[in-house]
C-alpha cells in the first residue's frame, strides 16, 4: 500500500504542493499530476485515490481546464477541493454558477451529515477557509449535500453510488481548524490508506533501489555543500553503497566561520563514504578580485566551481554516477516529471550540465521528497541536528553577503558578525523558530564614537525571516533585547564595525538575500 500513491490533479491551485504535503503528513504517498492525465495512465499508476485541486478558473468558461471524464469510471475514491468540487459536480450532472457574492476567508461550516466517513469526528459547526467566486448551485440527482455555510448552500457533497466526495473549502490550509481530520478521513476511511508512508520505509526502499541501480564496480560522486539537501543525499547513498560514494567538498573561501571543519567532522562521524576536501580558496578569490556586480560574482563562482568539481570528479577511478540533492518541488517546477504539470516555472540543475559533460549517469535519491521530509530523513539517517536543521545558505556563499568587493579582510569581518548573530539566536532558543537568518556586510561606512574617539567604520546588516516556502517571507519580530545584545557584541568584539542595522523588509518587494 505504501508504494501506491494518492494522485493530486493540478488545476493551477496555489495550494497544490501544500495538499501533497498534508497528504504525506497522514502517511500516504502523494504525487502531483497534470489535470488532463488520461484515465488509462491513472489506472497504470495504480493509485489508492485521487484529489482534484482548486484553481483560478471558472469551470463553465471556454478553455477552462478539465480532467478526463473517464477517471470517474475507475471506481477510485475521489475528493474534489474548491474548483475540483465544481468540476466533479458539473461532470456528473450538477450546475455551477457565479456566487451572489464571493466568499473569501474564514467562515463557519455546518455539517448536516456527521455519519458520513468524510466528517467523522468533525464538529457540527467548525471553521473553514473559503476562496471562491463560483459555487455549485444544483447538485443534480446523483449527489447528496453534506454541509453548508451561511453563503454557500452546497459546501460539501457525496455521490450516491460512487466513492466521490467534494468540498468547497480548503482543508489543506491551517485556517481550516479540522482540515487535517477531514483529509485523514478521506485517506484512511475512504481510500483505505494504511499510513505506511514514513521516512523509515522510504530509507529501506531507496537503499534497495540505489543498490540495484549502481553496478558493484562503479562509484558515485556527490557534491557536498554543507547544506541539508546534499548532506542527506550523501548519507543515504553511503548507507546503500558505503565507500563507493565519494563526496567532494569544495572550500571556495566563501564559507562561514569554521564551516569547513564542522562539515568534515559532522559528515565523517556519520558516514562510511569517502570525503575529499578541495582547497580552492585561491581560485575563487582570485576570479572575484575587483568584482562588485552581484550577477557577475555568481557567474564567475559558477564557472570556477564547475571547472574544479569536474577536475576532481574525473580523477576518481570508477566514478560513473553523479548524485544531486534535487527535491520534489524542483522536479515539479522544472517540468521534470512526465506525468506532472507541463508548465516550466524554472530550470533546475544543481550542478549545471555536469552529468552530460562528464559522461556520468545522474542519480537523485531525494527527488520524491519535500524539504520537511528531507529533514526528517536526515534524522532517520543519524545526521546531527546541527546539519539537519541548518538554515539555507546561498550557493555563492558569502560572496553575495559581502556587498561590493570581495577581500579576505571583508570576509573575515562578516564571518565574525554572522557567527555572533547565529550564536545568540541559538542561545535564545529562536534559531529553529526562524527560517533563515544571517548577517550582511554593507558597502558603506558610517561615523561613530567609541571611547573618546571618532570612528569611520563598516556597517553590518542583520536579517531574519519567517517563511514556509521561501517564495514569500516576512521579517522576524525578534525580541528587542536580543537585537540589542547582538548589536553590542558585534560592535564591541569586531574591530572595524561601528554600526548594526536590522532589515525589516518583506518579500516581496524585497528578496531574502541582498544580492
Amino acid at each position: 500500500m505504501a508504494d501506491r500513491p494518492v494522485l493530486i490533479f493540478d488545476f493551477g491551485s496555489q495550494y497544490v504542493q501544500l495538499i501533497a504535503r498534508r497528504v504525506r503528513e497522514q502517511g500516504a504517498f502523494a504525487r502531483i499530476v497534470r489535470h488532463d492525465i488520461t484515465a488509462e495512465r491513472v489506472r497504470e499508476l495504480n493509485p489508492i485515490g485521487l484529489i482534484l485541486s482548486g484553481g483560478p478558473s471558472s469551470v463553465y468558461e471556454p478553455g477552462a481546464p478539465k480532467c478526463d471524464p473517464g477517471i470517474f469510471e475507475l471506481d477510485l475514491p475521489i475528493l474534489g477541493i474548491c474548483y475540483g468540487m465544481q468540476l466533479a459536480c458539473q461532470t456528473l450532472g450538477g450546475a455551477v454558477q457565479p456566487c451572489p457574492s464571493a466568499e473569501y476567508g474564514r467562515t463557519e461550516l455546518f455539517v448536516a451529515d456527521r455519519e458520513s466517513p468524510l466528517f467523522a469526528g468533525v464538529d457540527a459547526a467548525t471553521t473553514v477557509w473559503m476562496s471562491h467566486g463560483d459555487q455549485v448551485r444544483e447538485v443534480g440527482p446523483e449527489f447528496v449535500p453534506l454541509a453548508t455555510t451561511p453563503s454557500c448552500p452546497v459546501a460539501a457533497v457525496k455521490h450516491k453510488s460512487r466513492p466521490v466526495y467534494a468540498i468547497q473549502f480548503h482543508p489543506e490550509v491551517s485556517h481550516t481548524s479540522q482540515g487535517s481530520t477531514i483529509l485523514a478521513n478521506f485517506l484512511n476511511k475512504v481510500c483505505g490508506s494504511d499510513g505506511s508512508w514514513t521516512m523509515a520505509k522510504f530509507v529501506e526502499r531507496e537503499i534497495e533501489r540505489v543498490a540495484a541501480t549502481v553496478p558493484a564496480d562503479e562509484k558515485v560522486v556527490c557534491g557536498l555543500s554543507g547544506g541539508v539537501d546534499s548532506a542527506v543525499c550523501a548519507a543515504l547513498l553511503a548507507k546503500a553503497l558505503g565507500d563507493r560514494v565519494v563526496c567532494v567538498f569544495v572550500d571556495n573561501g566563501l564559507l562561514r566561520l569554521e564551516e569547513r571543519d564542522q562539515v568534515a567532522k559532522a559528515f565523517g562521524d556519520s558516514s562510511k563514504a569517502e570525503l575529499r576536501v578541495v582547497d580552492a580558496r585561491a581560485d575563487f578569490l582570485g576570479t572575484l578580485a575587483g568584482i562588485t556586480d552581484p550577477q557577475e560574482k555568481r557567474i564567475r563562482i559558477g564557472h570556477t566551481f564547475i571547472d574544479i568539481f569536474k577536475r576532481e570528479a574525473l580523477s576518481i577511478p570508477g566514478a560513473k554516477w553523479l548524485a544531486q540533492g534535487t527535491l520534489y518541488p524542483d522536479v515539479i517546477e522544472s517540468g521534470g516529471d512526465p506525468d506532472g504539470p507541463a508548465a516550466t516555472i524554472k530550470h533546475h540543475h544543481n550542478v549545471g550540465g555536469l552529468p552530460a559533460e562528464l559522461g556520468f549517469e545522474l542519480i537523485e535519491p531525494l527527488r520524491d521528497l519535500f524539504k520537511d521530509e528531507v529533514r526528517r530523513l536526515g534524522l532517520e539517517l543519524g545526521l546531527p541536528e546541527s546539519i539537519v536543521w541548518r538554515h539555507p545558505f546561498p550557493g555563492p556563499g558569502l560572496a553575495v553577503r559581502v556587498l561590493g568587493e570581495i577581500t579576505e579582510d571583508r570576509l573575515a569581518l562578516l564571518r565574525k558578525a554572522d557567527a555572533i548573530f547565529l550564536e545568540e539566536l541559538h542561545a535564545a532558543g529562536l534559531y529553529r523558530q526562524t527560517a533563515q537568518a544571517f548577517a550582511v556586510l554593507l558597502p558603506i561606512k558610517s561615523v561613530g564614537v567609541m571611547g573618546d574617539g571618532r570612528t569611520y567604520d563598516q556597517v553590518i546588516g542583520i536579517r531574519s525571516v519567517q517563511t514556509d516556502d521561501f517564495m514569500t517571507a516576512d521579517w522576524s519580530r525578534l525580541p528587542y533585547d536580543l537585537l540589542a545584545k547582538v548589536s553590542t557584541r558585534i560592535v564591541n568584539e569586531i574591530k572595524g564595525i561601528n554600526r548594526v542595522v536590522y532589515d525589516i523588509t518583506t518579500k516581496p518587494p524585497g528578496t531574502i538575500e541582498w544580492e
